[in-house]
């Protein structure tokens, strides 16, 4: 079910729009493309298609949904785990879309396994917002799941199912899928209308892992989706402002990416305020020669900021400066950080840099893309990855039974190929154990912007 609208985004989208170090050549960025979409078939969930191409993988959560009498089979795990947290998952699902959106046309015959991965991941939020007045914010007792070490494919945790409505809404959830839809203007309205913060509505099946926080946390989602049915479909929302926050970007927080996304709309006219200059504000809060700078880099030169899994910034930041790049460059513009300015070629200088130090060019040889070259994590913290796959191990594996599984230093046995990890430390030093979790755990949000920003350097290297 909804395939057919599926397939109309789909359309509206495509339409829109071995690793070395340092001293030795260049990037395969051709083979690491491939690879960053191919990881998304590892995390899909639900009855898997016939041309599913990372075999190791089974059916799984075939009953999704039915607590509530609804058809919630399909989506992605969001990370190393077995739930099913909507709010990344859409977020995942616009960062693809805008990805080929912005670069499909470098994508060569990888761009229809790209619109098969939005398809997987739109097709289920369609049906997340099945039920009039409701949205499912997540599937999958979180605190369960998280207590044991199990394949998708064996789950035995409670599959409750959270849902947000007009008396427990979460806008934020709603929002982010109305953006990943674009084209969903009732899923926006609902959000719109009926205003409150998701982790007041259903807490206990998201929060801590995806919440939002602050009193009017949601609001960035509101102006992001608002900002994406602006650009698909020329909706004036009077809710549509700039936002302020620099250098701050990913699921639980839009501020950079409206400013990025919406100036493309007013740049070179007379309206730029408010757009371009927060853009403006927020490569100079990124470029590391600038006074205004806001984030840090390690040593080896990966962009860092507070908090875990640091490579999701990376990646992110890394695709807002490109895409504003590919804004300026048609604009003939530059960005003036008060002691130099910066031309388009200075933000893709740094993009690139980014993305050749998580493919290898590093100061451990390290590629932080899981099948990319000899020399990359082989420990990932990932459960489907590091048990033993159904074809290898039939039998049931209960909840604690996979523990040993989680404990031993052994390589696991299945390769997630194309995943991207959290990666190393702030001194470029990373302990290669499923243990540690904030380095070695991939993630569906940390993989999607590089699928844009890649396909661009594979055609531009």
């Amino acid at each position: 079910m909804g395939s057919g609208k599926c397939m109309t985004l789909l359309t509206l989208l495509a339409v829109l729009g071995t690793v070395m170090v340092d001293k030795v050549g260049s990037q395969n960025y051709g083979d690491a493309l491939s690879k960053c979409i191919l990881f998304f078939e590892g995390q899909r969930s639900g009855k898997l298609p016939s041309n599913q191409r990372m075999i190791w993988r089974k059916d799984s959560a075939l009953r999704d949904g039915s607590d509530l009498g609804m058809d919630l089979l399909g989506g992605y795990y969001d990370a190393g785990d077995n739930v099913k947290f909507i709010f990344p998952m859409a977020f995942s699902t616009t960062m693809l879309a805008w990805s080929v959106i912005e670069f499909g046309q470098f994508m060569g015959p990888d761009l229809q396994h790209a619109l098969d991965s939005i398809r997987w991941g739109a097709d289920y939020l369609l049906k997340s917002t099945d039920l009039p007045g409701k949205v499912t914010a997540a599937v999958g007792n979180p605190i369960a799941d998280h207590n044991c070490w199990e394949r998708p494919e064996d789950m035995d945790t409670p599959r409750t199912s959270y849902v947000v409505n007009q008396t427990h809404p979460g806008s934020e959830v709603s929002a982010e899928t109305a953006a990943a839809l674009a084209a969903s203007s009732l899923v926006f309205e609902f959000a719109d209308k009926f205003r409150g913060n998701y982790r007041d509505s259903v807490g206990q099946g998201v929060c801590p892992f995806y919440c939002d926080w602050g009193s009017y946390s949601y609001m960035d989602e509101l102006i992001w989706g608002a900002a994406w049915l602006l650009k698909e479909q020329k909706l004036v929302n009077g809710d549509l402002q700039a936002a302020k926050t620099l250098a701050e970007f990913g699921w639980d927080t839009k501020d950079v990416g409206i400013n990025v996304l919406l100036s493309w709309l007013v740049m070179n006219s007379t309206s730029a305020e408010p757009y371009v200059p927060q853009a403006d504000r927020f490569v100079c809060s990124v470029l590391p020669e600038s006074p205004y700078k806001s984030v840090t880099y390690s040593p080896g030169g990966l962009l860092f900021k507070s908090g875990g899994n640091n490579m999701q910034h990376a990646t992110v930041l890394s695709f807002l400066l490109l895409v504003y790049a590919q804004y300026l460059k048609k604009h003939d513009g530059s960005v003036n950080c008060g002691t130099f300015v910066a031309a388009p070629s200075r933000l893709k200088q740094i993009v690139k840099g980014q993305v050749d130090y998580i493919l290898g060019k590093n100061p451990l040889g390290m590629s932080y893309m899981v099948g990319f070259s000899q020399n990359f994590s082989k420990r990932i913290h990932h459960r489907a990855s590091s048990l033993p796959s159904i074809g290898a191990h039939s039998r049931h594996i209960k909840c604690k039974d996979g523990s040993p599984y989680y404990e031993t230093l052994k390589p696991n046995p299945n390769f997630l190929t194309g995943a991207i990890i959290g990666g190393p430390d702030m001194k470029d030093q990373f302990l290669d154990n499923r243990t540690n979790a904030g380095e070695s755990e991939p993630t569906t949000y940390i993989n999607a912007p590089l699928v844009g920003f890649i396909a661009y350097f594979k055609a531009f290297p």
